[in-house]
């Protein structure tokens, strides 16, 4: 769309305008209701050192391995083998992620998933090899597999991009967001991924609540795991 000038508009447009009618106060954006949540990237520094040995090796014919549209693995030639070298970064955290558009998960991250929302994940189980050549404690590529167009646009702020085919793309901008979701799409789905939502999968606080348990953050609970609440990003 051309202006009085000629000049293209900004197709980018924020969900929140003021000439809109605000929503119900039940359907705003709750804290502590919804969170984003993935590797905690906070800190920076070289961060794991985990290379994927034999990536290009699982498929038949060999390539990288594509995510199914529906989520979770393509069928694998081989299980996967990821192997920590040291000089590339640190031993791996309970979520790391970079493994070929998948998150690498521990045992007793895996546990938790699986107990709070068994149909929301799927999971590869890995060969991991430490330097010395011995195995590892073992580890998993993880996946999101359920999608959810679950998003509230009209109780929702959020930066939106009309692409040229006219679909939109939400954009989370840092401090700019606040994030809500129907709940009546939900359902009793505690994980799910938000289709062209540029965040981490979304998560309610059933799954932040038990990693919280298990003692996310302390010496000897898990580690390298965030949830950011959505309600205010």
């Amino acid at each position: 769309m051309l202006d009085a000038h000629g000049a293209e508009r900004n197709r980018e447009t924020t969900m929140t305008d003021k000439a809109r009618q605000r929503p119900p106060s039940h359907r705003k954006p709750q804290k502590g209701k919804y969170f984003v949540f993935g590797p905690d990237i906070r800190g920076g520094g070289t961060g794991h050192g985990v290379i994927f040995e034999n990536e290009q090796n699982l498929l038949t014919p060999p390539r990288l391995i594509v995510r199914p549209e529906e989520g979770g693995f393509p069928v694998l030639r081989e299980k996967p083998r990821l192997r920590y070298v040291p000089k590339e970064g640190k031993m791996p955290r309970d979520l790391e992620g970079g493994l070929s558009g998948y998150w690498m998960v521990s045992e007793r991250l895996k546990q938790i998933f699986e107990r709070v929302d068994p149909k929301g994940f799927a999971f590869a189980a890995c060969d991991f090899v430490l330097p010395d050549g011995s195995n590892g404690p073992q580890y998993y590529l993880c996946d999101v597999t359920r999608t959810l167009d679950a998003l509230d646009e009209e109780a929702s702020t959020v930066r939106i991009q009309i692409e040229p085919s006219g679909s939109k793309i939400f954009r989370a901008l840092v401090g700019m967001t606040r994030l809500t979701f129907r709940q009546d799409i939900v359902g009793d789905a505690h994980v799910f991924v938000q289709p062209n939502l540029t965040t981490d999968p979304i998560c309610d606080s059933a799954l932040r609540d038990a990693c919280k348990a298990a003692g996310l953050g302390k010496k000897d609970g898990l580690k390298g795991i965030m949830f950011d609440d959505a309600a205010d990003l």
